[in-house]
């Protein structure tokens, strides 16, 4: 997956957000009988009645699943035989029971990645499943998926990748066109969709036909964002598209599963920036909530040499809390191996994961409460509203009031460790500031102070407490506050899980390996397969690349290398572009095994496998590295790798 962000401007955009949302909002509103108070006038941007829908559902699965399962890569060339595609024991209702078991609400699956290889039995191009041997080229992969997600009780979303490294007219006016009759192809074959995501990677070096060259394009001019968004809409009015500017929903910036605090769900009506996405922007424009899309596994795709590096069901807890938490939705990847079904070890991760929070939100400790605010719109809006578990009702002062407080007074012995809020969004982000109070042994004391509530916002408290009383301040906010609930839990621990251990024999060891020589200080990092540790040095100029040099101590038939970027974010510093391996057996003279780009690197932080043309005997390494993959004062990567004949 790839979300470095390109966006189109449109007026459309704005037209069509604000004409949804004044729909969603007016029928939000109940009536009003004689001598009822007037609910307060929403303020600021609103979502749609689409957005609002999406909001509901918290979490769901990303699949990814692909002609790249079968060559290890996370980006194909384009120039990939599809008769690699070949799993031997499908099972879309083993994937979906897993990612249902976890919690989630819905899959997306990939149709079509950057390789144009389609995942469906289209006529629009050769290149798709019909060419396969898989089910003798009658099957249908998103049509397998589709029907076992419903039978789930899941909703289905598809992803399509704008850009097509395979096709040779991609750059040019014909592709468009192709590609969007690919949309209504997938708009109207597979029932009802509830996202429809358009990745932001557009444009650089592919197969192109076999011109093998690189192709740039202007991306919101090339597709139209405005007009290909409408026909997505046009048949698929509920399915919130992703993440240009004038699609529903953007990208949170980055591939982390980590929103910002706060995380606003409104953002200026101009073309996507990066810092901006990552956390909005108060009282902007749009309401564009962010979509924290993350893998279970470093990659985006299965590789057999990641099995021992899946995330932990406390993991995943860390990252709901920084995602769903934060008020945006968790697009969690799931992805099948070549077999196609998910691993054993990630159907137990999600399986302890999704036990745990079940149990954590099955039952919320602030019902039975009493219900008092420091001011009160009228009875439709009393204190109360935020216990009902409705999210369509809300506690709300009068308009003048814009800093009430709300307190609940809780049964005796009621034992929490988290806090969940919600505004009712149909009148928009109102709370800019807050706190929360709790009264132990008759005094009050602040748990903690945050900007932003919105969708929702989870408030994990270190270690579980036993109030009185629970009092929400508002601290600042430009109108009167409508919020629709506060909701108290105990968090049950996910079950421990036995870690799963690396079994991939076509991965070499780097125990035993060592620096001959590098650039800078401090390289051993890169062998002690720890992704947390790195090699930092200052970023190559031209004419003074990055280099290291690797003794690995014996003689292996090498089919390729791996290189690991840091995940750990530091400001100035950046993974590499591009890359250059030699390889030699005396460790005097080399030959060049592999040279190119390193795709998407400084986006997906993910591991990238480089297979060599033929396999070769080899003993000594030499890498060499020269520009950034962003502008950056210093280059860094956590590890370099080698592998076997796979």
């Amino acid at each position: 997956m790839a979300c470095f962000v390109t966006a189109a401007s449109t007026s459309r955009r704005r037209v069509l957000a604000s004409g949804l949302a004044a729909t969603a909002a007016a029928t939000a509103v109940p009536a009003l009988t004689k001598g009822a108070v007037a609910p307060p006038q929403p303020w600021g941007a609103t979502p749609s009645k689409r957005q609002l829908a999406w909001h509901a559902r918290g979490q769901y699965a990303f699949v990814h699943f692909s002609i790249n399962t079968f060559t290890d890569k996370e980006w194909g060339y384009g120039d990939e035989d599809p008769a690699l595609f070949d799993p031997t024991d499908f099972s879309p209702e083993q994937i979906v029971a897993a990612a249902k078991a976890a919690g989630m609400t819905g899959i997306i699956l990939t149709a079509k990645h950057h390789d144009g290889f389609c995942l469906w039995p289209t006529h629009l191009t050769e290149r798709c499943i019909r060419n396969t041997p898989y089910k003798q080229g009658k099957g249908d992969v998103v049509g397998e998926m589709a029907a076992a997600t419903r039978r789930a009780g899941l909703a289905f979303g598809l992803y399509l990748s704008p850009w097509d490294r395979h096709h040779p007219e991609y750059g040019r006016p014909a592709y468009v066109d192709y590609f969007r009759k690919q949309i209504v192809e997938l708009c109207t074959r597979y029932g009802e969709l509830f996202e429809f995501w358009f990745d932001g990677a557009n444009g650089g070096d592919g197969y192109y036909g076999g011109a093998r060259e690189t192709r740039k394009i202007d991306a919101p001019a090339y597709y139209d964002w405005p007009k290909t968004v409408a026909l997505v809409h046009q048949y698929q009015p509920m399915a919130c598209t992703f993440d240009p500017l004038g699609a529903d929903l953007r990208w949170v910036g980055n591939e982390d599963g980590v929103a910002g605090d706060p995380c606003w769900p409104t953002m200026p009506n101009h073309l996507y920036v990066q810092s901006e996405g990552n956390s909005g922007v108060r009282g902007g424009a749009l309401w564009w909530p962010a979509e924290t899309d993350v893998s279970i596994r470093p990659g985006w795709f299965y590789h057999a040499d990641e099995d021992a590096k899946v995330k932990t069901p406390a993991q995943l807890l860390e990252l709901y809390d920084t995602s769903v938490g934060r008020g945006t939705n968790l697009n969690l990847n799931l992805p099948p191996d070549r077999r196609g079904r998910l691993a054993d070890g990630d159907v137990a991760v999600l399986r302890a994961f999704g036990a745990a929070q079940a149990a954590t939100y099955a039952r919320d400790l602030a019902q039975g409460a009493i219900a008092n605010a420091s001011d009160t719109r009228g009875p439709a809006f009393a204190a109360a509203r935020v216990l009902d578990g409705r999210r369509d009702s809300y506690w709300s002062s009068g308009d003048a009031v814009t800093t009430p407080s709300l307190t609940l007074d809780l049964p005796p012995g009621r034992r929490f460790d988290v806090i969940r809020l919600r505004e009712y969004l149909p009148l928009g982000a109102r709370v800019t500031r807050f706190a929360i109070d709790v009264e132990i042994d008759g005094a009050w004391r602040t748990l903690a102070e945050h900007e932003a509530i919105g969708p929702q916002r989870i408030i994990r408290l270190p270690q579980p407490i036993t109030a009185r009383r629970v009092r929400l301040r508002i601290l600042a906010a430009p109108v009167c506050p409508a919020i629709s609930e506060v909701a108290l839990f105990l968090q049950v621990q996910p079950a421990a899980v036995v870690p799963v251990r690396a079994h991939d024999a076509t991965t070499l060891s780097s125990a035993g390996w060592r620096i001959v020589t590098a650039s800078g200080p401090g390289a051993e990092a890169l062998l002690d397969d720890d992704a947390a540790t790195r090699w930092t040095v200052p970023a190559p100029t031209p004419g003074r690349p990055a280099s290291v040099t690797i003794d690995m101590g014996a003689v292996a038939a090498l089919a390729g290398i791996s290189v690991t970027p840091s995940r750990t974010i530091a400001k100035g510093v950046a993974p590499p572009r591009d890359y250059r391996c030699e390889t030699s057996l005396d460790g005097a003279r080399w030959e060049l095994a592999a040279a190119g780009e390193l795709s998407n690197i400084a986006y997906a932080l993910a591991t990238q496998r480089i297979a060599f043309g033929t396999t070769r005997p080899a003993r000594w390494l030499r890498l060499s590295f020269t520009e950034t993959a962003v502008p950056a004062d210093k280059l860094a990567l956590a590890g370099i790798g080698a592998f076997l004949k796979r």
